[in-house]
């Protein structure tokens, strides 16, 4: 890329954080925003119903089984963080990780974490300041001391036990002094033996592979088989190595390729005792864009070899798959979750031929989340389910009996399925049209009945990397329909809710359907009579945020207030900063001319012209984002408000030592309430929450 090819970049200074002039433009910035929020006068009632909603979470995850225990995390009221807890056969209950005990200000988070097979011993991982830069930990569980670590330069890595507990295999970067400015890349597949040092931990794999490599690691519950995965930044496909780790040292493993140069995704489920000649079993979407299950052999388990076993289902995304002991020990059953157009379902088939034996029943209109399933006497299957106003529930199903029931979480209330909390709050799933004729469906929020009125609404989507935005508890929505508006999430081409061709659809060069499918999602909301354009709200976050701005940018007529959180705006410099350079795949590169014209097209802060009457727009950033530099938003701040001429406000709200993703109950809480008080505020939401 060359600056030539570039149109003019007026505030390319405001890239510099630490530049006296930008922290001068900041100090103003923030001063301005806390006028501006001041005068909220919902902030302080949408505060407290958020904190009043959110405090109805108590199931974070799945119980997931390692020996005789089970672990999992929780939310109690008034905790600012999930706390990783161990569930003993007895069923006493026991905390063995809680971030505001390792950090009283809340400013660290849980990133992962991992049981040995046995249960006696746990990895976890904690990242302070919002960064997602974690160090890797160890503990002993049966006395809660600290065992091993911490290992730093480690970034939400997967981590394999080994079967005996001595040590397991990690996802560690390389000392950023060996390549300056990208600290963030250099991966590599590392094996850690407890007790040893860390600086001396044997690589694996992915030495002279591309910086912006991202590995995976996955053992079988026996030991006996080793999976990398390796991806390239963001792009749709993945690469697979298997070894078989009996008579190999386990620094040494003979890595055989299971899938390399492929234009899919693939995952192997392999099950104790299954030798070379064995079947093991992987979900891909490789002929099948909507995901299918095959069956080989961990010998032999290149794609030659593939025999299907549960065919692609053409109107619905292949999720999950788990192997459950049925009434018959001798005759296992496969469990499938899949999406059906973004609302979660799961079917039984006899793992034998393939065939169905039916369909384990779970709520309308919600998301099935990871099925956790024991490595061995795995008769039954734990996962959460959730929809936007019910609180996450843990189901347990049991292959035996053929029943699901609700597995309460030991110390946090948690509602059954069905036992909505807000019955006069109705959701819809709705199509509509977009410009090119694609048939484009949204979730829609509002009380129950025809609309009576347009509303206040807000409309939200993302749209990108294969992400679906499934049902799954808000309490901004909700607190936003209970004042009496209208709360819309759109499933927009780029993300994965109709398969890897809904993708693709929305990606690189047909970047703009995204775009094209939101704005149908608008006119469809105002067409309807849900809402019209001057009570019409739209927010995203991250490739949201860049959805929302194009949105701006493209027709800032169409909205009457924009929220952008953490996002990428200025699309001819992404690469040059936060995880910029693995996302090439997703949007491409500057550094080709062809590709730097198209994202010309739609990057936002170039399409900000002079003399426009742009709606009221807030943007949201956190100093600790390694993601998204806030510098995206500074210089959008900048060019709007130069730029507009409607007198509308255009703030820019800094969160400092938070991050892109997890942070504290109070914090989120806190954000929200400000976007709340916000959309209230320029849409005319009546009253307070």
């Amino acid at each position: 890329m060359t600056d030539a090819l570039l149109p003019p970049d007026p505030y390319r200074w405001l890239e510099d954080a630490e530049d006296p002039a930008v922290l001068e433009w900041t100090r103003k910035q923030d001063a301005r925003y806390h006028a501006a929020a001041d005068g909220w006068r919902a902030r302080a009632s949408a505060g407290a119903r958020l904190t009043e909603l959110s405090e109805r979470l108590g199931a974070r995850s799945a119980p997931r089984p390692a020996g005789a225990r089970l672990f999992l995390t929780r939310s109690r009221p008034g905790a600012e963080h999930p706390e990783l807890v161990v569930v003993e056969p007895s069923g006493a209950v026991r905390v063995l990780v809680d971030p505001a005990l390792v950090d009283p200000t809340g400013g660290t988070t849980l990133e992962e974490w991992e049981p040995s097979w046995d249960g006696r011993l746990l990895s976890y991982q904690l990242a302070a300041g919002g960064t997602e830069n974690a160090a890797l930990l160890v503990l002993d569980v049966d006395t809660g001391r600290p065992l091993d670590g911490p290992i730093d330069r480690v970034r939400r890595s997967t981590v394999a036990w080994l079967p005996d507990g001595s040590g397991f295999y990690y996802v560690r970067r390389l000392h950023p002094a060996l390549h300056p400015g990208e600290g963030q890349y250099h991966r590599r597949v590392r094996l850690h033996l407890l007790g040893t040092d860390p600086e001396q931990d044997p690589v694996v794999f992915g030495t002279g592979r591309a910086k912006t490599q991202h590995y995976t690691v996955r053992i079988s519950a026996d030991g006996r088989w080793l999976v990398v995965g390796a991806a390239a930044g963001a792009v749709p496909r993945r690469d697979l190595w298997i070894a078989d780790l009996t008579g190999d040292r386990p620094d040494r493993p003979r890595l055989r390729p299971l899938q390399e140069g492929l234009d899919a995704r693939s995952q192997p489920h392999i099950r104790p005792g299954t030798g070379p000649d064995g079947r093991c079993y992987l979900t891909t979407d490789l002929h099948a864009p909507r995901g299918r299950v095959v069956v080989t052999t961990p010998g032999a388990p290149t794609p030659d070899s593939w025999t299907e076993l549960i065919p692609e289902d053409p109107r619905a995304v292949l999720e999950d798959f788990a192997i459950l002991d049925g009434p018959d020990p001798a005759r296992p059953v496969a469990l499938v979750v899949r999406t059906r157009h973004a609302v979660g379902e799961i079917t039984l088939h006899d793992l034998a031929d393939g065939r169905p034996l039916g369909t384990v029943p779970v709520p309308p209109l919600g998301t099935v989340g990871k099925v956790r399933v024991a490595a061995t006497d795995a008769h039954r299957a734990w996962f959460v389910h959730t929809d936007f106003v019910t609180p996450p529930t843990v189901l347990c199903y049991d292959a035996r009996t053929g029943t699901v029931e609700p597995w309460p979480v030991p110390g946090a209330a948690s509602p059954g399925p069905g036992d909505a909390p807000d019955d006069d709050v109705e959701t819809r799933l709705v199509t509509f049209t977009s410009r090119d004729g694609t048939t484009v469906r949204m979730f829609l929020l509002a009380r129950r009945g025809a609309p009576d009125r347009p509303r206040p609404a807000i409309l939200t989507g993302y749209g990108g990397f294969g992400q679906s935005l499934t049902p799954g508890y808000a309490p901004e929505a909700l607190a936003w329909v209970r004042a009496g508006g209208v709360y819309a999430v759109a499933n927009l081409r780029g993300g994965g809710e109709e398969g890897e061709e809904w993708h693709r659809a929305g990606m690189l060069d047909r970047k703009q359907n995204t775009f094209d499918d939101f704005h149908a999602a608008a006119d469809h909301l105002v067409t309807d009579g849900w809402t019209t354009p001057g009570q019409l709200g739209i927010w995203g976050a991250s490739n949201g945020g860049l959805l929302v701005g194009a949105a701006l940018t493209q027709r800032p007529a169409g909205f009457a207030a924009v929220v952008c959180v953490a996002p990428l705006l200025d699309m001819a410099r992404y690469e040059l900063s936060g995880l910029g350079p693995s996302w090439t795949g997703e949007y491409g590169t500057a550094a080709d001319p062809a590709q730097l014209a198209r994202l010309l097209s739609y990057s936002p802060y170039h399409h900000v012209h002079a003399d426009t009457d742009y709606p009221a727009v807030l943007f949201a950033v956190f100093d600790g984002d390694s993601r998204v530099d806030p510098s995206h938003a500074r210089k959008m701040t900048a060019a709007l408000q130069t730029a507009s001429t409607s007198g509308q406000p255009v703030l820019f709200r800094l969160e400092r030592g938070a991050g892109h993703g997890a942070r504290a109950a109070s914090r989120r809480t806190a954000l929200f309430a400000d976007l709340l008080a916000f959309f209230a505020d320029r849409l005319g939401l009546d009253g307070g929450f």
